[in-house]
């Protein structure tokens, strides 16, 4: 499509509104309509961006001819249902991650996009991360040398939060293995590719929800070690070592502003700062992709997001990790 791309918003929480502001720092695009269930929150969102339409349902925002593409901001529980039904009405959609909740749900978005003929990608805003873009380049140029080692995790404090809401919560996919362990999986599969083998074991909180989760990702000439959780803070300093030097990517690594490359007892430090939040990069992603008439993205593609939920399926399963709606 050569026409700006116009933007809708389902679910104007948190995450909503960095992409609302990354939006605005690049061209090619616009917020033009915003979707909540409750109709005064996108009546706020929509003012605060300057789009010019809300709706008080997102069945109204999918029937609008006010948008090219919808961007799904709703917790991961509903990514698959309101994706789904967007593009069931011809809507573009950029769902954030993770796509879905199991490989199943994946398989039924992959399957509605290529029956509407509409674009559709995983919004996994590392993938697109100049400092992460950089380290995939130096490592396929070979400049550490053969990967033999992997190292990532992600945590933080979240046992003070309300127990029925969407970390502690079973019921709402809780725990941290979608919403942050997420993260060094995607790394390894990135730097290493699938693994030949998975280990696993979890913690499990009162409420139900799996809330520390170590992980073994094993290579035929490679080992990943990955951990998330909500148990307690964590350096979130990524580290991909080879034969003849290591990477390490800046705290916080998924959205990481630089990195280092030891070689030799050398170190060399190079700053890569974002543009904005970084949500900018797979938004300018998406635009090229539309303006180039492509229904998936090359860089982060329908199979790249239907290998991670498989690598997710497989770390629950190790831990017996099911969902009450999956039963």
């Amino acid at each position: 499509m050569s026409q700006p791309v116009r933007w809708g918003i389902v679910g104007p929480g948190r995450i909503a509104h960095s992409f609302a502001k990354d939006l605005k720092l690049i061209p090619g695009g616009a917020l033009t309509a915003v979707g909540s269930r409750n109709r005064a929150n996108a009546e706020a969102f929509a003012k605060e961006y300057g789009a010019e339409h809300s709706f008080g349902s997102y069945d109204a925002l999918f029937r609008s001819d006010t948008v090219d593409a919808i961007y799904i901001a709703t917790p991961h529980t509903s990514h698959a249902e309101l994706s789904i039904r967007a593009m069931n009405h011809g809507k573009h959609v950029l769902c954030e991650k993770p796509m879905g909740i199991n490989r199943t749900e994946v398989e039924q978005m992959l399957e509605t996009a290529a029956r509407n003929k509409v674009f559709l990608m995983e919004a996994l805003w590392s993938r697109f991360n100049p400092t992460i873009k950089k380290a995939k380049q130096l490592i396929t140029e070979g400049a550490i040398g053969k990967i033999r080692y992997l190292y990532a995790d992600f945590a933080f404090y979240a046992l003070d939060r309300d127990e029925g809401g969407r970390l502690l919560n079973p019921d709402l996919g809780g725990g941290s293995i979608l919403d942050i362990g997420i993260y060094p999986i995607f790394l390894s599969y990135l730097i290493l590719g699938m693994p030949k083998k998975i280990q696993a074991s979890s913690k499990i909180y009162k409420t139900g929800a799996e809330v520390q989760t170590a992980m073994l990702f094993d290579y035929q000439e490679a080992q990943a070690l990955l951990y998330s959780g909500l148990t307690s803070k964590s350096s979130m300093k990524a580290e991909i070592s080879g034969s003849e030097g290591s990477i390490f990517i800046h705290p916080r690594w998924h959205e990481s502003q630089g990195y280092s490359i030891e070689k030799e007892g050398d170190i060399a430090s190079f700053e890569l700062p974002t543009n904005g939040k970084g949500y900018s990069y797979e938004i300018e992603e998406v635009h090229d992709c539309l303006k180039k008439g492509e229904l998936q993205s090359d860089f982060w593609s329908h199979q790249n997001s239907l290998d991670l939920v498989k690598l997710m399926d497989a770390v629950r399963a190790k831990s017996d990790i099911t969902f009450p709606f999956e039963k």
